[in-house]
């Protein structure tokens, strides 16, 4: 993929060319949309091709309303001179929210997805409005519109996240998420400290309703992934991390840098770990166009771990590993299959430590 555009052009042109052409998209309705269910009706699945086009139409209609408010909200604030004010903020938040209770309740009704939460007897998150530290597995597309929508519709916080700097070419995100306390980081060469950096920053600047979204397996599971994972841990001296990796078959071994880094910067955050079933064999784009529409449950289980029973900073990685671990019995409780899935590297949606 190409390098980042630079910021004018992401701003004066392809925004509102986006704009633009979501409003040619919407006068020629009736055409595509009649184009698209002939197409469904010679392509196996039930109404395949008009659903992913009605999806895609809703999100980009969503997405240049935000564009416009986004502008309208610059404007307001002294075109950018209070934009990332308290009050702005809020705005903001409060805007991301909606967008995502559209896009996700189009993603619902469209792809006949159900989403519920395996909460057993863990103290939900909602009860406290310390600041979080959420680590969560990454595993098929949209996992983290998911985690988000939830932590800002659900619980009432406010994310803050670690992002690949592509992400940015899409405008809706580059606008909303570079005008609140989120962290693009470069795609290519290595970006260690300045992701260390970020996550020091975003975590140790938490206050209360805060949430700050960490992926420590750094990109969803595969079976070359994993198998890369361990070779990693046995080439650095790290022969009993291998053995334990080993004995996970749904996740990925987590990088523990990023995530001790965060707990150190913010030592009073309660930790949640966050573990999904439902979207594993959607892991690639063929998977995905084979799976639509999905008609598929994804369910998710919270572990929440108070600041006074996080262990003392030798622990702290078996601890980590220990959570993933048990994350992975969890899935494997759900009756989730080992991964078998043909491309060897998908692409991720949101970077995590290097």
């Amino acid at each position: 993929m190409s390098e980042l555009p630079p910021y004018w052009f992401r701003r004066l042109v392809l925004a509102p060319v986006f704009v633009l052409g979501t409003v040619a998209l919407f006068t020629t309705l009736p055409l595509w949309a009649a184009v698209a269910a002939f197409a469904s009706r010679i392509v196996p699945g039930r109404w395949r091709i008009l659903r992913v086009a009605w999806f895609l139409f809703v999100y980009l209609f969503f997405e240049s309303v935000m564009l416009v408010v986004l502008f309208v909200l610059w404007i307001a604030s002294g075109f950018g001179w209070k934009i990332r004010s308290p009050r702005f903020e809020d705005l903001h938040y409060a805007l991301a929210a909606w967008w995502l209770r559209r896009v996700m309740g189009s993603a619902r009704r469209t792809f006949n997805l159900v989403i519920e939460r395996d909460d057993q007897d863990d103290t939900p998150v909602e009860q406290t409005d310390a600041p979080l530290i959420v680590f969560s597995r990454h595993a098929g597309p949209g996992d983290s519109f998911l985690l988000i929508d939830a932590l800002l519709n659900r619980s009432q916080r406010r994310p803050r996240i670690v992002l690949k700097d592509l992400l940015q070419f899409d405008p809706c995100v580059d606008v909303v998420l570079n005008r609140l306390p989120n962290r693009f980081i470069p795609s290519k060469g290595r970006a260690g400290n300045v992701v260390i950096d970020s996550i020091v920053e975003l975590s140790g600047g938490m206050g209360p309703g805060d949430a700050f979204v960490l992926f420590p397996e750094g990109g969803n599971f595969t079976p070359a992934r994993h198998a890369r994972a361990i070779e990693k841990l046995e080439e650095i001296g790290r022969p009993g991390l291998a053995d334990q990796a080993r004995q996970m078959h749904h996740v990925l071994p987590p990088k523990p840098t990023g995530a001790l880094t965060a707990i150190a910067a913010a030592p009073t955050a309660r930790i949640v770990f966050v573990g999904h079933v439902g979207l594993e064999e959607l892991s690639t784009m063929k998977d995905l166009w084979r799976g639509i529409p999905m008609d598929a449950n994804v369910v998710s289980r919270l572990w929440s771990v108070t600041a006074d029973q996080v262990p003392p900073e030798p622990e702290r990685e078996q601890w980590l590993y220990d959570h993933w671990k048990q994350m992975d019995e969890w899935i494997d409780s759900r009756g989730i299959a080992d991964a078998d899935i043909g491309d060897p590297d998908p692409p991720t949606a949101t970077s995590q430590e290097s």
